[in-house]
């Protein structure tokens, strides 16, 4: 590789610090890199409510008010919930497995349902490497939340026999 050329003649640039602008002045929350990546956070994988509200917590806005309706909605919805983290996500269940996961990335939500081909109707997002089956939403604001729907689309999942409902 050849060595790069240095020229001796210019003078060193120097770089005034901007002035901020009163929005910019509010700390922005910086993203962890895993969101900005497009990777499952580094989150610990553990069983119980006290993992997710944590994985929760240390989203930023607005990813967290997302995954906190979508909490409170499954909590609302599922009786015999269960939580967990997994591969970097809120994992939620009842009954025999996992029905749903959720996940804040750099500018949404992904709230994805095992075996979502099921759902009627079928969500329209298929996420890569989550399975051909996997089927979900993104969501970017709280506004895109269609809780009826959400809420229709858990009931189903959790009944579906090895996913929710009792195994065949």
């Amino acid at each position: 590789m050849p060595a790069r050329k240095i020229d001796k003649t210019s003078k060193p640039t120097v770089r005034k610090p901007a002035e901020r602008t009163a929005a910019q002045g509010k700390a922005a929350t910086a993203l962890p890199e895993s969101m900005i990546t497009g990777k499952a956070s580094p989150a610990k994988a553990a069983d119980g409510d006290k993992p997710v509200f944590a994985y929760i917590a240390g989203l930023p806005q607005p990813q967290r008010g997302i995954a906190e309706t979508v909490d409170a909605l499954a909590a609302k919805t599922l009786p015999g919930l269960q939580r967990s983290v997994k591969w970097g996500m809120a994992y939620y269940g009842v009954g025999d497995g996992w029905c749903f996961c959720c996940g804040g990335f750099a500018k949404h939500v992904k709230l994805m349902f095992v075996n979502g081909v099921t759902l009627t109707p079928v969500p329209p997002v298929t996420p890569v490497a989550m399975g051909k089956a996997t089927r979900g939403v993104e969501l970017e604001s709280e506004a895109d939340l269609d809780e009826r729907q959400i809420a229709a689309w858990m009931k189903q999942i959790a009944a579906v026999p090895g996913v929710g409902g009792k195994k065949r």
